[in-house]
């Protein structure tokens, strides 16, 4: 770890600590309690800048709504103040647990886990009616379906609730805020579950948009665009998870759907709609922490680098990201960013092109630096996120998710700035496109 650690006049780098750091039978206690503050101080003369580590949703608030357990974290963050390290606290409102080589389970609050049992339309759902739990549908965003509550009320109560226990630690010790938004802790949808191996790398992942309250709202933008034939569902020739794009009529390369007025009307609505989702998560979490000396917001995007070198950019369509040969998806998400004052948290800063298999077409260099354009262009910062998914087959992985394993630690390393990117695009969208 020493070898990553920066100089104190270099890049701060921040350890990712385990999944299951703070007790998930309770919330009130501290795995490997014993031994931790040695490995904080080991960290510290490393040359370490600090720790991040999940607070989850299903942990703090899972007993009852509205109560609110953060003791195992007061604890931990007092024992890295004490350690001379900085906390960057990640508000996980995901689940953990379900994916490939996970070995911590955390699911939502068991109250959430009710209301989404009794209306099933509250989870995310794909053209075959395969349902992810992971995080609740941005569909349902405005709608008091938590209990009387919405689930961006939810997600900023529990921001407030944060902000009033650790007021003493704010801008000192703990120096920023990632706010989760998605599968993963990331802003998108969950087009390329690994649970049950729905997906394999490199698949194009699929459209999530099936649910009732998804598919109300497609209705809508489609009878106002005047096609109201468009808002009964998805593309239902864009193939499987495990899909190639070639493989089917939406995302080949020549005369693909994608291309075609209805793709882009399609596209636009699904991008867009991840998009006002991630402007009211950062609304409510500019509005809690906006005041507080010393703290920054973050947010985490999903580093898609597999079939980047096609012309239609099939798997970050599907996880919502409406970034093609000839599009440029990433500067409305940074300016989403920039309008609440967050960094953006890529995923994927680490990988090399020949590091992937090339029958995946994969490019994360040339992605690295689209999004780092983006972020300049945007006046938002860039930070490296954790090494996060297993290697796969010729050293490639996802460039999202979390540690292998599910509780290795991970290497945070935040940026500004960064080389532009070569390519040239002919569309750079808008910030509500």
């Amino acid at each position: 770890m020493a070898e990553c650690a920066a100089s104190k006049s270099g890049v701060p780098v921040f350890v990712m600590m385990p999944l299951d750091t703070v007790k998930t039978c309770c919330g009130s206690g501290l795995n490997h309690r014993k031994t931790m503050a040695r490995d904080l101080a080991a960290l510290q003369s490393a040359g370490v800048e600090g720790i991040m580590v999940d607070v989850w949703w299903g942990i703090v608030e899972g007993e009852e709504p509205g109560m609110y357990n953060f003791d195992g974290y007061m604890k931990l963050v007092g024992m890295a103040r004490d350690a001379g390290l900085k906390v960057q606290a990640v508000m996980s409102f995901h689940q953990c647990g379900g994916n490939v080589g996970d070995t911590v389970n955390i699911p939502l609050p068991w109250w959430v886990v009710e209301e989404m049992d009794k209306d099933q339309d509250l989870a995310y759902t794909d053209q075959w009616g395969r349902r992810s739990y992971e995080y609740v549908s941005l569909g349902c965003d405005d709608m008091p379906v938590l209990q009387g509550r919405t689930p961006v009320q939810c997600y900023t109560d529990f921001m407030s609730a944060f902000r009033d226990h650790f007021a003493a630690f704010l801008g000192n010790t703990i120096v920023e805020i990632q706010v989760g938004m998605g599968p993963a802790g990331e802003l998108r949808y969950p087009s390329y579950p690994e649970s049950e191996e729905t997906w394999k790398f490199p698949g194009i992942g699929a459209f999530q948009c099936y649910d009732k309250y998804m598919l109300s709202n497609l209705a809508t933008a489609a009878a106002t665009a005047g096609n109201p034939d468009w808002g009964l569902g998805g593309p239902t020739d864009a193939g499987d998870y495990n899909s190639c794009p070639d493989d089917t009529d939406f995302f080949r390369q020549d005369g693909g759907g994608w291309g075609t007025e209805y793709g882009q009307f399609f596209m636009s609505w699904y991008s867009r709609m991840l998009l006002e989702h991630g402007d009211r998560v950062l609304s409510g979490a500019a509005s809690v922490f906006g005041h507080s000396p010393g703290v920054h917001l973050s947010a985490k995007v999903a580093g898609i680098h597999w079939h980047y070198g096609t012309e239609s950019h099939a798997p970050e369509l599907t996880a919502g990201y409406y970034n093609t040969q000839h599009r440029d998806g990433y500067l409305p998400i940074a300016r989403v960013l920039g309008r609440h004052g967050a960094v953006l948290n890529f995923t994927c800063v680490e990988m090399r092109d020949h590091e992937q298999p090339q029958d995946a077409r994969c490019q994360p260099e040339c992605l690295v630096r689209q999004v780092a354009a983006a972020a300049r262009e945007a006046g938002v910062g860039l930070a490296g996120g954790e090494r996060a998914a297993p290697v796969r087959r010729g050293g490639a992985r996802p460039g999202g998710g979390h540690r292998p394993g599910g509780t290795d630690g991970g290497v945070h390393v935040p940026s500004h700035g960064g080389p532009t990117c070569s390519r040239q695009r002919t569309g750079a969208g808008s910030p509500s496109s």
